[in-house]
């Protein structure tokens, strides 16, 4: 089984979030979903936004890379929008790392590095309309065309936070298929 950490995204450690991050224990995998944002959750992608630049976006990607130190190495690191700006970090520049699940997001290689590591493999899902994934969809699909050990899932919609049952965004279609997906991928690596 698979030890992952996993970033919430720009609305908090919301109830969604922990619902996914307790169903991938019930299929046997430790996880870590430490609360970057203390005990903060937000009703929007804005309101969420507006407390990160007030605190300071690199601040909050700190404390997620604090948290990875606290654990130690050997991790998937999973990140679900603004979670994906440290997951996909540490997967490509922390040694040990055994995966990376970015979820809402991907963000150009080059921003960490020359080129995704070798041996770590990757998924990324979104949905085909989402505004803010369909920026993403570029350095996604270099990604995947950069390595073997990647994937790359797009959904049908426009639902940013589409796997977050807390959320108004939630699909349970494409949820369900994020989630058969995401334990196939934990039980490989």
């Amino acid at each position: 089984m698979a030890e992952v950490l996993l970033f919430h995204h720009i609305q908090g450690l919301t109830d969604g979030v922990r619902a996914f991050a307790d169903e991938l224990r019930q299929a046997g995998h430790t996880v870590h979903a430490p609360d970057l944002f203390d005990g903060r959750t937000f009703d929007s992608i804005e309101e969420g936004f507006a407390f990160a630049r007030e605190t300071g976006f690199e601040a909050i990607r700190e404390r997620g890379a604090a948290a990875a130190e606290e654990l130690g190495p050997g991790f998937v690191y999973a990140g679900f929008s603004f979670g994906v700006t440290i997951a996909q970090r540490l997967a490509q520049t922390r040694p040990g790392a055994r995966g990376a699940l970015l979820i809402y997001s991907c963000i150009p290689v080059e921003e960490f590095g020359g080129a995704w590591p070798e041996g770590v493999p990757v998924q990324i899902h979104g949905k085909e309309g989402d505004e803010f994934f369909d920026e993403d969809l570029p350095a996604a699909r270099e990604l995947v065309a950069s390595t073997s050990d990647a994937e790359l899932f797009v959904y049908p919609g426009d639902q940013h936070l589409f796997a977050d049952s807390s959320l108004d965004a939630y699909d349970p279609e494409s949820a369900a298929l994020l989630m058969e997906r995401v334990k196939a991928f934990l039980a490989e690596v």
